[in-house]
């Protein structure tokens, strides 16, 4: 990984008029022609009780990590045809594809296919109007809905994810978030920020800023920001329901395969949600989640999907993957309920 340019906000704003994503505000795009996607599209749709109108079937070739632009395009164009105009995010309820040519999946589905999200060696790309806004109506405010891969190694490993975020829903848990500072100077590019964080939320929840390179044995993750290409030890940690972690790195969304360690082992290791790049970014941290904001949104109450999208300046070549509409710190009774 190439150093980039280190420019990232420092402040971010403190909304304090939060309210949860309404399952019908989430359409569920699906593979009609891969069993496994339709089989998690229904699961998922039964645990999070999506309106059978927001359900999108389409086609797409089995097996390939990466489909080219004018496929892209074609399965883009059904989608919008069928998206009903309250839908404001999409889960993605596939493993692959996660890349669109340049872009990643989650940010084409997004944006829609742009060259100005790509960027080829270190370059900056077009950044996001959604990031650190206090939208709560993406598509309505900016013509963007934010998506998640619902991915992971196996259908029964996503269905666990989901259980995960669908548990974590108000359960205002106690728990703690870690901050590490890695002997990885390319990778440790979020490091300068910590201090930041601890001083806007350490009055909040426990934020811990770690010079290691390895966290071991914890007891409460729900936040783990890192910079590596690979982390051991993370299956020695106890994560709570809802906890978002990634590891800044080239490539930790190339999901299956790679030289790098793949956000998926987030997953497994007991994450609600990670994000990585699908093709070298460079080490711009606005290519990344920023911390601070992902913390402060989500434990507003923020959903899952809304905090960390709302994190990312740049997220064209960033995939997400997790569930959703996980929101641990949102209080029972505050949901968006639209026509």
């Amino acid at each position: 990984m190439k150093a980039g340019a280190v420019v990232i906000l420092l402040g971010w704003a403190l909304s304090q008029n939060v309210f949860a994503v309404g399952a019908n505000q989430l359409a569920v795009v699906y593979n009609k022609a891969d069993p496994e996607s339709r089989a998690l599209a229904v699961y998922y749709q039964q645990q999070r009780h999506i309106p059978q109108k927001n359900m999108i079937a389409i086609e797409l070739p089995l097996g390939q990590a990466s489909i080219n632009r004018r496929e892209f395009a074609r399965v883009y164009a059904e989608v919008q045809a069928a998206t009903p105009a309250v839908v404001e995010f999409y889960a993605l309820a596939w493993s692959k594809p996660y890349r669109a040519a340049c872009m990643s999946i989650t940010s084409a589905f997004a944006f829609g296919f742009d060259t100005k999200y790509c960027a080829q060696g270190c370059a900056a790309t077009a950044p996001s109007e959604y990031f650190n806004s206090d939208s709560q109506h993406p598509y309505a405010d900016f013509k963007i809905r934010p998506a998640m891969l619902l991915a992971g190694g196996s259908l029964q490993q996503v269905k666990v994810t989901i259980d995960r975020g669908v548990r974590a829903d108000y359960s205002l848990p106690k728990a703690t978030a870690y901050l590490l500072s890695t002997s990885d100077r390319a990778r440790n590019a979020r490091a300068f920020i910590y201090p930041e964080v601890v001083v806007q939320l350490g009055n909040r929840l426990p934020v811990q800023i770690l010079k290691l390179d390895t966290l071991k044995n914890k007891p409460d993750v729900m936040f783990y920001f890192t910079g590596l290409k690979s982390v051991d030890e993370i299956t020695s940690n106890t994560f709570v329901a809802g906890a978002i972690a990634d590891h800044l790195t080239s490539t930790g969304g190339n999901l299956f395969g790679g030289s790098q360690m793949s956000i998926l082992r987030w997953l497994d290791a007991g994450a609600t949600a990670s994000y990585g790049t699908v093709v070298e970014p460079c080490a711009f941290p606005q290519k990344f989640p920023n911390p601070g904001i992902v913390i402060d949104r989500y434990t507003r109450g923020e959903n899952l999907i809304e905090a960390y999208w709302k994190s990312v300046q740049w997220p064209g070549q960033g995939v997400f993957v997790g569930e959703p509409l996980a929101a641990p710190y949102q209080h029972a009774g505050k949901v968006r309920h639209e026509p």
